[in-house]
Parts: C-alpha cells; structure tokens; sequence
C-alpha cells in the first residue's frame, strides 16, 4: 500500500509501521457482538493455557507428556473397563481443544491400551469426537482470529480451495499422518465447509491414520517390553526417559510441520491478496 506524504511523491510503508498496524488490528475486536465476543475469548484462553503448557513440557520437565498420558489416560481407562471406552471418546474430543495433547499422541496411547486392532477402531472413533467439537468450536469463534493473524483475503483463498475440492482435500489432509490432525479440524471450521462432507471426508481419511498411530504406540511399549497397565514407578528412570523423548519426538514434527504449514500459507494468502487489489 502506498500513502501521500504532503503532496511529495507517494512513499512505501516502512515495516515498523506495517508491523504496528497489524497488531493494532489484531487486539481489535470492537466491530464483533457480544456472543462472538464470547467464542473469541475462549478461544484466546485455551492458545494461552496450550503455550504455557508446551512451555512447561518442553523445558521445565520433559517427562510431563508422556507421564500426563500414562497416569491420567491410559492406566484410569484399563481399570475403568467398559466405562473406560466411554471416558476415552469424551477425552479424545476435548483434547483438540489443547495443542500440548495432539490427537496423535492419544492415538499412540490406544495402542497401548487396546493394542493395533481395538487401538485403530476407538482412535477412528474417538478421532470424530475431537474432529466434530472442534470444527464446531473454530466455526463459533475462529474465523475472526484467523482473518486477524492471515487477512479476510487468505480466508476466502481457503474458501476457494475447500468449495474446489471439498472432501477429497479433507480425506488427503487426515490420510497424511505428519500434518496435524487438530489443526485441520480448526481450519475446517473456518471457512465455509460443509459439516456432512467434512465428516465424511474425516471418517475415510482417519482410518488408515488411527491404525498406524495404534500401531505405532503398541510398538513403542512392546519394544520395551512394557505392557498396561504401566507402573511408572517400576519402570527404569532410562526407560521413561526414552518413552517420553519418544513422545516429545512425535509432537515436535508435529508443530514443525504445523508451523511450516502455517507460513507457507500466510505468503501465499498475501500474494493472493495482492493479485486480487491488482486486478481490475
């Protein structure tokens, strides 16, 4: 964007001044009502609660993850039985709402508990559960947030893409185990998906993703010799170290990717911007 400056010739915007533009945009929130107001801010809050939190896991303590999974996930769900069943699909769906605990590493703990086959049809299971309340949960308050970080522009180039390809770009985006599957839930309920194909296109794609993910868990503790459910009060402090780096491993190529994702998007959203103001 170009301004006039006192009847001189017309001057680039420098980058502070962008810079401060945009944050001045971003903690606007003055033209949303009140219920919209209320989805933003809870919205908000859970990034915050997930920041802190991969902060203390990452370098406060490092076994805090997979310790979290073991105590609170995988060994009440054994001991509960049937009920454990229905205790996992409630925590599978709230657990998109918090980046430190990704889907992915929920999966992992179903083949722990369920090992490769029972692992992979609750994980298919539970991963409808997370994928419906968070792409409920992105289309009440999201949207808003992600025209502020991205600009209205970068959202509708999604809207695009989603209308031109629909359901397979779903199913491709679940079949790919590195590429996040939370994310992919929020960025659904961002633009203007249809909730019929979005579900349907997750189911097909969450398939070969919770098996390999079960797969991949029951191998993990098996490969130790290690079977649920897990007293990690017994185990050697070098076999939780590793356990947990295991875990630590996974998330970090998860929010890499993520993040990649994240940029690559933004520069491309900015030059579609772009192309769009210069087109007549």
């Amino acid at each position: 964007m170009m301004e006039e400056n006192n009847g001189q010739e017309p001057q680039e915007e420098s980058f502070s001044f962008k810079l401060k533009r945009y944050f001045k945009n971003l903690f606007n929130f003055s033209q949303y009502n009140k219920k919209t107001l209320f989805y933003i801010v809870i919205f908000i809050i859970l990034v915050v609660v997930s920041l802190f939190l991969l902060y203390y896991s990452f370098f406060i303590d490092k076994q805090f993850l997979y310790r979290l999974v073991i105590n609170f996930f995988v060994n009440p769900i054994i001991d509960l039985g049937f009920i454990g069943i229905l205790l996992f699909i409630l925590i599978m769906a709230f657990q998109g709402l918090l980046v430190p605990i990704p889907s992915e590493l929920v999966l992992l703990a179903t083949g722990m508990i369920w090992g490769v086959i029972g692992g992979g049809i609750f994980g298919v299971i539970g991963s409808m559960a997370a994928a419906s309340l968070c792409f409920y949960v992105s289309k009440k308050g999201g949207r808003p947030i992600a025209e502020k970080l991205v600009g209205k522009s970068a959202i509708n180039m999604a809207d695009h893409f989603i209308h031109k390809y629909g359901m397979s770009a779903i199913i491709i985006a679940r079949f790919l185990p590195v590429v996040a599957f939370d994310p992919i839930s929020y960025a659904s309920g961002l633009v203007d998906m249809d909730f019929k194909k979005y579900i349907i296109g997750s189911f097909i794609g969450s398939i070969p993703r919770a098996f390999f993910y079960s797969w991949l868990g029951f191998l993990l503790i098996s490969s130790y010799g290690v079977s649920p459910p897990i007293d990690l009060e017994k185990l050697p402090i070098e076999v939780i170290d590793n356990l947990s780096l295991s875990f630590n491993i996974i998330l970090i190529i998860i929010l890499g990717v993520l993040a990649l994702l994240f940029v690559i998007y933004y520069v491309i959203g900015r030059r579609y911007e772009k192309g769009k103001k210069s087109t007549p």
